[in-house]
């Protein structure tokens, strides 16, 4: 969530990777998270997130540009496992790990299952125009394509191509 505002918003970068560089610079052995979509539209999503054992429950505004409104509540875990049922598809499956590059949190989500062989990079910023050093193993930006969005991966997962 962007901090430099009281407005919830979510302004987000995504690069595909284009090499195992990262590695280097990754802290910890990464963490892996089921994540399901009670709701899905160009307008608005709600997602459910479990990892370990924290829970969140997220709800999404319609993107304008990298920008969009963003609401997220910590839940219980035994909650959480509960509405991962009630979700429209299967549960995306994937293991994040945190890179600090430049000064910036980066997060990189290898996917498994329905989506394995994608591997994403995502930074999130204080403004739009805030300047950003690419990382050397951040390849092509995917930020305006909507098929690398969680929630239409969900629907139309990256093996099915």
């Amino acid at each position: 969530m962007n901090s430099a505002s009281d407005e919830p918003l979510e302004i987000e970068r995504k690069f595909l990777i284009a090499s195992d560089a990262w590695r280097a610079q990754c802290t910890g052995p990464g963490r892996r998270i089921a994540q399901g979509y009670l709701c899905t539209s160009a307008e608005k999503s709600v997602r459910v997130r479990l990892s370990g054992d924290d829970g969140t429950l997220t709800v999404k505004g319609s993107r304008t540009g990298i920008t969009r409104l963003e609401f997220q509540y910590s839940i219980p875990a035994a909650h959480a496992v509960r509405l991962l049922e009630l979700c429209e598809m299967p549960p995306i499956d994937k293991t994040r790990h945190i890179v600090h590059h430049a000064g910036m949190k980066w997060e990189i989500d290898i996917f498994h299952g329905e989506n394995e062989g994608l591997l994403v990079a995502e930074v999130e910023l204080e403004r739009e125009d805030q300047p950003l050093e690419i990382p050397s193993w951040a390849g092509a930006e995917v930020s305006d394509d909507p098929r690398y969005y969680n929630s239409s991966l969900s629907r139309h997962p990256f093996r099915k191509w």
